[in-house]
């Protein structure tokens, strides 16, 4: 009889592309991610994967399982989220973002949509968009906004905000090449910038922090690339300088969810206040953020 690990099992396979990098996405050993698979496949009678040089793929029994195994661990999740709904509420949203969308969007959204639904408790949690993905795929997350979506079976995807990248400086009379900080905003903006800015390649500072790099460019009198949602109050309040000539970069964030949650209403709610929210965040109608 399948249980929920061997289906979550194949399903790591499936999005980490073998089963080494399942066998990391799930922290067992790939002698054991094996072990789960071989005894998935004897039970259904046919194999799911085949292996090669080339990478892991599914064969047509596994791309027909795919389905129902995330029908399967969707079930089992929503069965878990139900049994565990705290007593004074209806129901339960599992919510997850980048670090960079919490920051003056989704922390200003969740006493939104409180006050339209007071009876759905929320479970928020950031993450980088592979997890984030996975935990969509694994029925883990109900809704999760992110930069870089991926589309797959069974969520929808919708355009939230139209963020762009632009150029900002907290030292103006800084040469650029002594203050400029690299942050890092996927493969697309590294391609991107690499072209735009050959001579900033290497720069002595690199950082990986979503929206919080903002401190550390303003303390550090540095210079990079933000998202304008971010620095907006900023530049309201001269900490920092747009470059001027310097080219942006579209950075669009998006709002994914699964399209079989149980109850319609509530994610349909949740959309509508997260849609008002970023709105209400591209027009600069939010509070400044808490910190600089």
């Amino acid at each position: 009889m399948m249980d929920v690990t061997q289906a979550r099992t194949f399903l790591a396979i499936v999005e980490g592309g073998n089963f080494v990098a399942a066998s990391k996405r799930l922290f067992v050993t790939q002698s054991t991610v094996s072990a789960r698979i071989k005894a998935l496949e004897e039970q259904l009678g046919k194999p799911l994967f085949t292996r090669s040089k080339a990478g892991t793929a599914l064969t047509p029994a596994g791309h027909q399982f795919y389905r129902f195994a995330r029908s399967f661990v969707r079930v089992w999740e929503e069965a878990r989220h139900q049994v565990a709904v705290p007593e004074a509420f209806d129901d339960t949203l599992a919510v997850g973002g980048q670090v960079s969308l919490w920051n003056r969007l989704l922390t200003r959204w969740v006493p939104v949509f409180q006050e339209r639904r007071p009876r759905v408790a929320l479970r928020c949690m950031s993450g980088m968009p592979q997890r984030l993905m996975r935990e969509m795929s694994e029925g883990t997350l109900d809704l999760a906004i992110l930069y870089r979506p991926e589309h797959r079976p069974g969520m929808a995807v919708e355009e939230l905000i139209e963020d762009q990248l632009i150029l900002v400086t907290a030292a103006p009379d800084r040469p650029l090449t002594e203050s400029y900080i690299y942050c890092e905003w996927g493969t697309g903006f590294g391609e991107w910038h690499a072209a735009q800015f050959p001579e900033l390649h290497n720069p002595g500072l690199a950082i990986d922090l979503g929206a919080i790099g903002v401190n550390l460019v303003i303390n550090q009198k540095g210079a990079a690339y933000l998202p304008r949602r971010i620095v907006e109050p900023h530049l309201e309040e001269g900490l920092l300088t747009g470059i001027e000539d310097a080219p942006a970069f579209p950075y669009p964030a998006y709002a994914v969810w699964q399209e079989e949650f149980v109850d319609h209403g509530v994610m349909e709610d949740a959309l509508a206040t997260l849609r008002e929210t970023a709105e209400a965040s591209m027009r600069g109608e939010l509070p400044p953020p808490y910190w600089a």
